[in-house]
């Protein structure tokens, strides 16, 4: 028997500034960037298996929240959030190396390993800002494309893990998008088959990329 041996991408460039319309072209064609770092890859290492990449994003549109997404808008409806422009503060990177603490491998060293320094990203990169009674609980990174939203990164409090922060902020994202006319909101990679990123499959109105400049509707929930 002979096995077809898998078309391989594996790409990347720096850049200082992307204008929204080309980063809505660049999200299309399955790119993602941490700061100056853009890269695309098809297929990658999981647990020591070889594993297929789906670049994943949501129909603004015609998102709706499910039954357990509703609960975690209500379990945090005591919560402040604010959407501002993108500064690192000390208060973002101590929650930052808290956070941290919940990975066990790939342990990133620096929040800089996901976003530029204030000034430097070559997007216009915004921030969801989550309180609880003044303190910071949890936080995540969005870029702005002409037609779209592209979540970079989040954080939140490991200590409230059972509020789903992580999750929470997504959908203040997809919110943000559906009140400023976004289309689509690019919620990052996971792997096919089961992953540490299966969270990213669980939104309704979700399509995926082929990798041959196709996207197309899916569910796997």
């Amino acid at each position: 028997m002979i096995l077809e041996r898998p078309r391989i991408i594996n790409e990347e460039f720096h850049a200082s500034e992307i204008s929204p319309e080309v980063l809505d072209v660049l999200l299309a064609d399955g790119w993602r960037h941490f700061g100056r770092y853009f890269y695309r890859y098809n297929y990658g290492i999981y647990h020591n298996e070889l594993r297929r990449v789906l670049p994943l994003r949501i129909r603004v549109s015609d998102f709706e929240l499910s039954k357990s997404q509703r609960r975690t808008i209500r379990q945090n409806h005591d919560l402040q959030v604010e959407i501002r422009d993108l500064t690192i503060t000390q208060e973002i990177e101590s929650l930052f190396h808290r956070h941290k603490l919940r990975f066990r491998s790939g342990i990133p060293d620096s929040i800089y390993d996901f976003l530029a320094r204030d000034g430097e990203s070559p997007t216009d990169c915004r921030s969801v800002i989550v309180r609880q009674n003044g303190d910071l609980v949890a936080a995540s990174f969005f870029d702005i494309g002409h037609d779209s939203l592209s979540s970079v990164y989040g954080i939140f409090e490991p200590e409230l893990a059972s509020r789903r922060l992580g999750i929470f902020t997504m959908l203040k994202e997809i919110e943000h998008a559906r009140e400023t006319g976004k289309s689509l909101l690019y919620h990052g990679y996971a792997y096919e088959g089961e992953s540490f990123y299966d969270y990213k499959k669980r939104f309704n109105a979700l399509e995926v990329f082929d990798w041959n400049e196709s996207w197309t509707q899916t569910a796997f929930i």
